[in-house]
């Protein structure tokens, strides 16, 4: 990906698949485990890349891996002989989602399909996926890739089809355009040849890459004089893009305890302190995987040295952590300093593309440096976790001799300065949790083969993510604290909204059955729920708050027990508030999807939370198409 003067226009990112599983070796890639969140992700991703200009594109973006793709390499079983056993209703409630979000509101101008079957089809040769609802229902203006040899992994591995001809029709004719690799190249042809395509599928796919190369100004002549003609290199490492890498590694640590005023550490109390850990003085590892060069890196140690003396010990010679033969020196330097900050987590070699990991524990023997440290450590002792999925630290958690712990994902070239402000009160933490960190228990009869997010009671299925999970957690989504403490108060918010159904469908019991309008039924336009909601920030610091809004809606058992409908982020300075508007659109987000794959608004009450604070809105079904006010 160093790739100066070679790089085509078109970007296969963002990964939007849902972070279903917490061993997931891609979920790094992902926004987490809520569908609303990863689609609103998505579309905003996709409008940064492809820019503004109308029709015209900057670049290309792509969602991928369409759809249900959230297993490499599990206990023998990999992506690419993997048949995802999936319900409509989790197809349509929760795997979909973001794709079509990124599809209709961030007008992407590429999806791929994913290796996986789903239900038995590999999703590459699927029309009913791809030409039916990528394109036919949400609209696609674009191509639709394969993910890398898709089209020969189901031929040659799933033994989809019986000859490569049959292979390449299956996929054209399903809806794909472009083929990341060799297959439709050497075999289209043959397809053409023996009858089992027409020369007008492969006509429709070429005008449906050759436009968004048109649009990307491959056909305008000279590069030099288009609007972005002139970017190169010298663009990269601006101070402006460093200082944003800055600002989005502060802005994504989250704070997941913090125990009476062990952070932030201070100047003056803490002259000396001892970094600790496998991650201390990390660089490549802070960018996670698919990741060009940095322009340059800071450590976590070098973070910390910009502000205070350190001593510096391993502990353990790397994330693996096989052996305590670096132990009793981070001990002696606990010993001696101020405070202790441990820089401790996972690597690519514990979680990667291909590579799931086996448990959620800290690896190899970091939880026994973490707390032999911690009890010989003179002054207050921080646990810093780099890693992309969620780890077991009930241990820390619990312990009272560790008094903060920061997760700081993979936080890029400048993730050590980025904690390192954190750490000294520079930067008031902000970041919340996207997904839920479950204890080890957890999966210990659970095989990720499994897809079905809801739980089941008769089979002792614990279901999937904060939505239908409701046992025992570390830390839930959305759970991060900040040095200052914010209040919430609704001013303004409806208690009753009418939904006024589609003039044609008045009558029927089949449109509030179960009390549940069919979302196409319902006249949806901008029908929505608006609230005005007060932050206070009571504390002595200024803050930036991330507001999560999610909606429990009327009992059922296929419902989700919540979701997140909004999500807003506001800067409060100390001792004063803010207001802010929230819509919450009702088809969209206070719809719940049936057995069938049907999406519902459930008529009834649906209660609204803030933080703690609770608002029920009444959803009434117009009747004889009367609209209350």
């Amino acid at each position: 990906m160093y790739n100066g003067g070679s790089a085509g226009l078109t970007y296969w990112s963002p990964n939007v698949n849902i972070f279903r599983d917490p061993r997931w070796g891609r979920g790094q890639e992902t926004p987490g485990e809520d569908p609303v969140l990863a689609g609103t992700y998505a579309a905003y991703y996709v409008k940064g890349l492809q820019g503004n200009d109308g029709d015209r594109l900057k670049v290309a973006a792509c969602c991928k891996h369409f759809t249900a793709y959230d297993l490499d390499n599990w206990n023998g079983v990999d992506r690419f002989h993997f048949n995802a056993q999936v319900s409509k209703q989790d197809i349509e409630d929760t795997f979909d989602v973001p794709f079509k979000m990124c599809v209709q509101d961030g007008n992407v101008a590429s999806v791929m399909c994913s290796y996986n079957e789903v239900n038995g089809v590999p999703t590459c040769a699927d029309p009913n996926l791809l030409r039916n609802t990528v394109r036919g229902q949400w609209k696609l203006d674009g191509y639709i890739a394969s993910d890398c040899d898709s089209v020969g992994v189901f031929y040659n591995t799933q033994h989809y089809t019986t000859t490569p001809e049959q292979a390449a029709a299956d996929a054209i004719k399903a809806g794909l355009d472009l083929d990341c690799g060799p297959f439709l190249a050497q075999h289209s042809e043959d397809a053409v040849k023996q009858g089992l395509l027409n020369e007008v599928d492969i006509n429709n796919a070429l005008v449906n890459t050759l436009r968004v190369q048109m649009r990307l100004g491959m056909f305008d002549g000279e590069p030099s004089v288009q609007p972005f003609g002139k970017l190169g290199p010298k663009d990269v490492c601006t101070p402006s893009n460093q200082e944003l890498a800055l600002e989005a590694a502060r802005q994504g640590i989250v704070l997941l305890k913090n125990s009476g005023v062990s952070l932030p550490l201070s100047h003056r109390r803490h002259r000396t302190v001892a970094v600790i850990g496998p991650n201390s003085d990390a660089t490549v590892s802070m960018i996670g995987n698919y990741a060009g060069v940095a322009c340059g890196y800071t450590s976590p140690l070098q973070g910390i040295g910009n502000y205070v003396k350190t001593i510096h010990q391993l502990g353990c010679a790397n994330v693996a952590c096989r052996d305590d033969k670096l132990f009793s020196a981070a001990i002696d330097a606990a010993r001696q300093a101020d405070a202790t900050v441990l820089v401790m987590g996972l690597d690519q070699s514990i979680e990667a593309e291909f590579r799931d990991r086996t448990g959620l524990l800290l690896p190899g023997r970091q939880q026994e440096l973490v707390s032999k440290v911690a009890k010989a450590s003179k002054g207050p002792t921080v646990l810093v976790l780099m890693s992309g999925g969620p780890i077991d630290v009930s241990f820390a958690k619990n312990d009272p001799r560790i008094g903060a712990i920061l997760w700081a994902g993979y936080p890029g070239q400048a993730g050590g300065a980025a904690i390192a402000d954190v750490l000294y009160g520079t930067t008031n933490p902000g970041g919340k949790l996207p997904m839920t960190w479950y204890p080890q228990d957890y999966i210990s009869n659970l095989a990720m083969t499994d897809m079905a997010m809801r739980s089941s009671r008769h089979g002792n299925y614990p279901g999937r993510t904060y939505r239908f999970y409701k046992g025992p957690i570390v830390y839930p989504f959305g759970h991060g604290l900040s040095y200052t403490n914010f209040v919430h108060t609704i001013v303004n918010a409806p208690h009753v909204v009418t939904v006024p159904l589609d003039g044609h469908r008045r009558s029927g019991n089949a449109t509030v059955l179960g009390k549940a309008i069919k979302v196409n039924h319902a006249r949806c336009n901008k029908l929505s729920v608006g609230l005005q909601v007060n932050v206070k920030n009571i504390g002595s610091k200024d803050g930036t708050h991330t507001m999560l809004v999610f909606s429990t809606p009327p009992a059922g058992h296929w419902a989700p027990s919540k979701q997140l409908v909004a999500f807003a982020k506001v800067y409060v300075p100390a001792r004063s508030e803010q207001q802010v508007g929230i819509s919450i659109h009702v088809c969209k987000f206070l719809s719940v999807v049936d057995r069938s794959g049907v999406r519902r608004i459930p008529i009834g009450l649906h209660r609204i939370h803030i933080g703690d604070v609770k608002h029920s809105v009444s959803l009434e079904a117009a009747t004889l198409g009367v609209i209350k006010s």
